[in-house]
C-alpha cells in the first residue's frame, strides 16, 4: 500500500514524457500547426482526451519544463544564505538553471526552435515568464529590509531585471552558437546590471 502513490506518480511522469516526446516529434515532422492533439494522442498510444489530462493546450506541451524551471528557482533561493542579497540570491540560484540548460542542450534547442518559429507558442511563453515575475518578486520580498509599496516594487524590479538577464544571456548562447557557456553569459548580463546600463560605451 505504501508504495502504490510512488509507482503511480512515476507512471504519470512515464505517460507525461511519452506525451512530450511525441508531440516534438510531430512537430518537427508536420509543423507545430500541422500536428493535431489527435495525431499526438495515437503517436503517445493514448486516447485523446488523456492529453488533456496532462496538457491544457499544444503550447503547453513545447513549454512543459517552464513549472520545473521555476521550481527550480524557488527551490534553489529558499536555500541561499539568510545574509546573503537579493541579487546575489537571485544570481546564485539562475546560474544553476543556467547550469541544467547546458546539460540538456539538445532537448531545450528543440523546443526553442519551435517556440521561436511559432507566434502562439512565443506569445504562450511571455505570458508564462510573467508569472515567473510575479513568483519570484514574491519570494525576493522576504530579503528586502524594506516594507510596504516600495518593497514590493523593488522586489518586482530584482525579480524583472534578473530574468531579463537571464533571457538576454539565453538568446545569444542560443543565437552565437553556443561559442561561451551560458553560465559564464549569465554571470556577465548579472555583472553588467549590478554596475548599471548607464556606462555602456
Amino acid at each position: 500500500m505504501g508504495t502504490e502513490p510512488g509507482l503511480r506518480e512515476r507512471k504519470k511522469l512515464q505517460r507525461r514524457a511519452a506525451i512530450e516526446a511525441a508531440a516534438l516529434d510531430l512537430f518537427e515532422e508536420h509543423g507545430f500547426d500541422g500536428t493535431t492533439t489527435e495525431q499526438i494522442a495515437a503517436r503517445a498510444d493514448i486516447a485523446p482526451r488523456t492529453f488533456f489530462s496532462y496538457f491544457a493546450t499544444k503550447e503547453d506541451v513545447v513549454l512543459a519544463d517552464y513549472a520545473q524551471r521555476l521550481d527550480r528557482i524557488v527551490e534553489e533561493l529558499a536555500r541561499r544564505p539568510a545574509g546573503e542579497s537579493p541579487w546575489d540570491a537571485l544570481r546564485a540560484s539562475l546560474l544553476v538553471v543556467a547550469s541544467d540548460y547546458e546539460d540538456e542542450r539538445s532537448a531545450l534547442m528543440r523546443r526553442f526552435r519551435i517556440m521561436t518559429t511559432n507566434p502562439s507558442v512565443f506569445a504562450r511563453s511571455l505570458a508564462l515568464q510573467a508569472g515567473w515575475e510575479d513568483t519570484l518578486s514574491s519570494v525576493i520580498s522576504g530579503r528586502i529590509d524594506t516594507d510596504g509599496e516600495q518593497g514590493g516594487m523593488l522586489a518586482r524590479l530584482l525579480a524583472a531585471s534578473a530574468l531579463a538577464a537571464m533571457r538576454s544571456a539565453i538568446r545569444h548562447w542560443v543565437t552565437s552558437g553556443h561559442r561561451d557557456p551560458l553560465p559564464k553569459l549569465v554571470t556577465t548580463c548579472f555583472d553588467q546590471l549590478a554596475r548599471g546600463l548607464a556606462d555602456v560605451p
